[in-house]
C-alpha cells in the first residue's frame, strides 16, 4: 500500500475516533425509561446503561408479594437496558459504516 494511502486510514481512524468520543457524550445525556406493571415501576438509564432513577409506586408494593415488585422492577430495568443498548448500537453504526469495533458498545 502506498505511503499516502496509510496517511489517510489513519487521518480517518482518527476523525471516527473523535466522533465516537462525541457519541459517548451524547450517549451519556440521554435517559431512556422502561416501566413494567402498567406503570407500577419506572426505571431510568441513561445512554451508556446507568441507572438514574427508580420510580415504585405506593400500588406496587405489597408486603405479602414483594418478590412481584423485584420482578416488575427487573423487568422495567432490562427494558431501559435494551433501548439504550439499541440506541448505542444504532447511533454508532452511523459512524463506523456498520463495522463492528469490539469493545466500544
Amino acid at each position: 500500500m502506498a505511503k499516502g494511502g496509510y496517511g489517510n486510514i489513519m487521518l480517518q481512524a482518527k476523525r471516527m475516533q473523535g466522533q465516537i468520543k462525541t457519541l459517548q457524550d451524547a450517549l451519556a445525556e440521554q435517559t431512556f425509561e422502561g416501566a413494567a406493571g402498567g406503570g407500577l415501576v419506572k426505571v431510568v438509564v441513561d445512554g451508556r446503561q446507568k441507572v438514574q432513577k427508580i420510580d415504585i409506586t405506593p400500588e406496587a408494593l405489597d408486603p405479602d408479594d414483594l418478590d412481584e415488585v423485584a420482578d416488575l422492577l427487573t423487568a422495567a430495568l432490562n427494558m431501559a437496558i435494551t433501548a439504550s443498548q439499541e440506541n448505542s448500537q444504532s447511533e454508532m453504526k452511523k459512524i463506523t459504516g456498520g463495522i463492528h469495533l469490539p469493545g466500544l458498545f
